[in-house]
Order: C-alpha cells, then structure tokens, then sequence
C-alpha cells in the first residue's frame, strides 16, 4: 500500500501523528500498512514505559492512513479503538505497527493492528473501526 501521498498531508502542519513521532511507511501488499514511532518524551509514561494511549493512538493512526490510501478523496476517521496491552517497552526502543484490512465496506473499515517491539515481541493488539466519509460531488 502506497502511503506517500498521505505523509505529504500529514507532514504539512503539526498534529497527533508528528507530535508522537510516528512514521508512516509503504508496503508492497494492498491491504496493509505500516507505522513506526520511537518510544521517547513525547509519547512515554512518567514511569519510562511507552503509553498505553500512544499505542491506540499509533493504531488509530495507521489504521487511518490506510483507510485514506484506499480511498483517495475521502476523510476517513476512527469510530472504535479497542485494545489490548500485553507487555511494557521502555523508553528508548521502537515500536512497529502493523495493520491488517480485515473488511472494505463502502463506508466501515475494520482493521487488526498489532504492535511490536524491536525484538518483534507483540505489545499490543488493538482493532480499529473507520467511517469513509465521501467527498460530496458538486
């Protein structure tokens, strides 16, 4: 899935994505994306560890760039985020999701995120649901 186009858009002003520190990142296959983000300030826990919020807001993200991939001229946006936490990583390491298409509705988009740490050890698995908002025609 080519994802440049939606890093052009994300990249032009601040928000969420850059602000955390994600990366948006192609893949050959059609009904997956990438992301990476490394754990650090913007995004840990006072403890060290990266957020659990940072990691549904990763998952949210990905999910997101992928929706808008598929459907170029649309706003596509997060209705349900649901995950799990299944191991810590501490500040210093990187995190990398990656999302699974799962359904391509005309207006739901459901996607399996899975994050993993730099030792490729599953930290969180979270499902994302997205709304496709068409462009209205003139």
């Amino acid at each position: 899935m080519d994802v440049e186009a939606i890093n052009k858009i994300i990249n032009s002003k601040p928000n969420l994505s850059t602000a955390l520190g994600m990366e948006f990142i192609s893949t050959p296959e059609g009904d997956n994306c990438m992301a990476r983000m490394k754990v650090d300030e913007r995004n840990r826990q006072p403890f060290g560890f990266l957020s659990g919020g940072a990691s549904l807001a990763l998952a949210e993200n990905v999910a997101g760039v992928g929706s808008s991939a598929l459907c170029p001229g649309s706003v596509c946006v997060g209705i349900e985020v649901s995950g799990s936490h299944v191991k810590a990583v501490c500040e210093g390491d990187t995190v990398t999701a990656y999302a699974q298409l799962l359904h391509k509705g005309s207006t739901l988009h459901v996607w399996q995120v899975d994050i993993r740490d730099s030792s490729e050890e599953l930290i969180s698995s979270v499902r994302v649901t997205n709304y496709v908002i068409k462009e209205k025609s003139e």
